[in-house]
């Protein structure tokens, strides 16, 4: 069946303190293409007559004026408010506005104010129909993703059309992925709190299809954590081998935990890995209830994976329970003494719903509750051994005391030819992360006020 009727549809990501037009603390060389855009517009009912706009704020500015019927935007915590606005002006103009993405997940009952709909979860099989409700006319006021949603049910799963991105504001096009969810329950982390701990993966024959179609050969994997399923990951990195591709992507500290694991990782083009290290304070994981963390066993890790030749981004968080001023100067002779080829530094932020979130506000300690400083680099809760201004400013000189020219000579020349051939890579990502280093005060002056 077809409809008669054309939809103007715009695709909207907001923009937020990391990465924004202009004045984006965060510069080209350290931004991916999302995937969020490039599936939508691939889910789009071929019976329909849709013409897409495509804006991200990250890299160019809005117009106040969009000729569109319908206006979709997919939302993190840290751009609620900023996303928030632009519906606000886009329904006062007449358009309808459709909010959806991981804020709206965890809080539907607020996002549903701010909206003519919302979609809740996962999409493949919601945003197709709320299209063709808007078609008939009938959009309901809320989508919500089926409980026994899988990818193996779908009838297609259309590749990505990341040819409608804007390839100027990314530093690469190529982000695929091949799962979605975690199998684990941290309880600062999003993903259990929304999507639940059920895995969602694509067939294997799709993911190497869609690279081939696209002719990538150094490419990104967003799953959030790669080898979550130990069988399915071995399946793929064989996939993957023929494919003679470089990757990079999510892992957990358990990936040297299997051998044959590690080394199909590295046979089929592993290059580098970020790793949710978190913590050198086995209190502070517990605390996290990421326990299957051993700080004792990270040194041994991060030298097996640089003797494979794979690049380390490595991230720590701050601000937990058994955190103390001490904290900071460990975690910055790890990063030395170990060559972290891209250290990156968070501060804990208790995101909505999470168990995190719900424990802390259960002790009168959530600072604020303005959405759009709830970036990982805010202070937004009262830590228990530490001031929320020493946290913060601790937090700072760390990031610019790693990201020293000095510092980051040490860091990636030790065992460079390990992994020579990434070295114009890791320094650009360096000189990156040193610029958004080197902007901390510029661009995060504040803490959280009051609720």
């Amino acid at each position: 069946m077809s409809f008669d009727r054309k939809i103007k549809l715009a695709l909207l990501s907001p923009k937020g303190p990391l990465y924004r037009h202009r004045i984006g603390i965060f510069r080209k060389s350290l931004r991916m293409a999302p995937l969020t855009f490039s599936t939508l517009a691939a889910l789009i009912p071929e019976e329909l007559h849709v013409s897409i706009q495509i804006y991200d704020e990250g890299i160019e500015d809005i117009p106040e004026i969009l000729d569109a019927d319908l206006i979709g935007m997919t939302v993190i915590t840290g751009t609620a408010s900023r996303a928030y606005e632009l519906a606000a002006k886009y329904r006062q103009q007449g358009k309808k506005v459709v909010l959806g993405g991981p804020h709206v997940t965890l809080i539907p009952e607020e996002a549903a104010k701010h909206a003519d709909a919302i979609v809740v979860g996962y999409a493949e099989e919601t945003w197709p129909q709320l299209l063709r409700d808007f078609a008939h006319g009938k959009i309901k006021t809320c989508y919500k993703m089926d409980p026994d949603f899988s990818f193996q049910r779908l009838e297609k799963i259309p590749f990505p059309k990341r040819e409608l991105l804007k390839k100027k504001g990314y530093k690469s096009l190529n982000t695929f992925e091949a799962t979605r969810g975690c199998v684990h329950s941290c309880a600062f982390c999003v993903v259990p709190s929304a999507w639940g701990r059920r895995p969602f993966q694509k067939p294997i024959s799709h993911i190497v299809a869609d690279i081939k179609q696209f002719g990538a050969r150094r490419i990104v994997f967003y799953d959030l954590n790669i080898v979550a399923d130990v069988a399915y990951a071995k399946e793929l990195f064989t996939a993957l081998i023929p494919l003679k591709v470089n990757w990079f992507g999510l892992s957990t500290t358990l990936i040297c935990e299997d051998p044959e694991l590690l080394n199909l990782l590295v046979c089929s083009g592993c290059k580098g890995l970020l790793i949710g290290f978190e913590s050198l304070c086995p209190d502070s994981l517990i605390d996290s209830n990421k326990r299957f963390n051993r700080p004792e066993k990270y040194g041994e890790l991060v030298q097996l994976l640089h003797s494979l030749g794979v690049a380390i981004n490595g991230t720590f968080v701050f601000g937990n329970d058994s955190d103390t001023l001490d904290s900071f100067q460990q975690v910055k002779d790890f990063v030395l003494d170990y060559g972290i080829d891209l250290p990156r530094f968070s501060i804990l932020t208790p995101f909505p719903n999470t168990p995190l979130y719900k424990r802390l506000k259960d002790e009168g300690r959530i600072l604020t509750g303005d959405w759009s400083l709830y970036d990982g680099q805010h202070v937004v809760h009262q830590p228990k051994n530490m001031t929320p201004h020493e946290l913060l400013d601790r937090h700072e000189k760390l990031w610019n005391e790693v990201y020293s020219y000095q510092s980051i000579h040490q860091r990636v020349m030790r065992r460079m030819w390990d992994r020579f051939s990434l070295l114009p890579v890791i320094v650009a990502a360096n000189i990156g992360y040193r610029y958004y280093a080197r902007n901390l005060s510029r661009f995060y002056t504040c803490l959280g006020g009051t609720i």
